[in-house]
């Protein structure tokens, strides 16, 4: 009987186990010695789909980028633009939630990953769509990439000791439940991320309703 054949090797094959192996282990845990061995694959093949590991990172990025929902931004879509941003923001930080090792691949922006172009693409054009100077746009784009990575990049709540001790009242005299945030790290991250997203989208709310709109700023369109 003949031995099943190996499934063909591929980038979307080679991308799978790379990100697993993000996700378990981190960044470092990848390398074209490593890959090859868990595809049960020579290194050199990996060549034909990937010069390097920097080419590996940017595409399992740019996967997770895939996950975002856009679909509010679409033109035939109802919801207001504040609406919008609230809903992307929130589909935004669930991917990386999902991949947090990945996040300062993401970080540095786009550069020339279609999905992350595509989400780029797809916040400014809403932006403006809804009235938003050129500038200013770009201005929200990068705002929201701050606070959404920034959030991704770790935990507020797992940041404090569950140790009791470690928070001496004659020292920290409003640090008494801090030993507790850690097991409640979901509600405090996630509350805090709500909170801070509603003050982001209220504030460009009422900077809309009041911005002078035929005022030239100087600025490039995008970034």
């Amino acid at each position: 009987m003949a031995r099943p054949r190996k499934p063909l090797l591929s980038r979307d094959r080679i991308v799978e186990t790379a990100s697993a192996l993000v996700d378990a282990e981190g960044l470092e845990a990848v390398s074209t010695r490593r890959l090859a061995a868990e595809l049960g694959v020579s290194g050199p093949s990996l060549y034909n789909h990937f010069r390097n590991k920097d080419e590996i990172l940017e595409a399992i990025a740019d996967a997770v980028s895939a996950k975002v929902d856009l679909s509010m931004f679409d033109e035939d879509d109802p919801r207001d633009w504040r609406v919008a941003l609230h809903d992307w923001a929130l589909s935004y930080r669930a991917a990386l939630t999902e991949h947090p090792h990945i996040v300062p691949v993401l970080a540095r922006g786009p550069g020339r990953r279609p999905a992350g172009l595509k989400v780029a693409d797809a916040v400014f054009g809403s932006m403006v769509r809804a009235g938003w100077p050129p500038a200013q746009a770009t201005y929200i784009g990068a705002l929201m990439r701050y606070f959404i990575t920034g959030s991704a990049l770790g935990s507020f709540a797992r940041g404090f000791v569950d140790d009791e001790a470690a928070y001496d009242p004659a020292d920290y005299p409003h640090l008494g439940q801090a030993h507790l945030l850690a097991d409640h790290r979901e509600k405090v991250d996630e509350g805090a991320f709500e909170t801070g997203l509603r003050a982001l989208v209220d504030g460009l709310g009422c900077q809309y309703e009041a911005e002078d709109f035929r005022t030239v700023r100087s600025a490039p369109n995008h970034s």
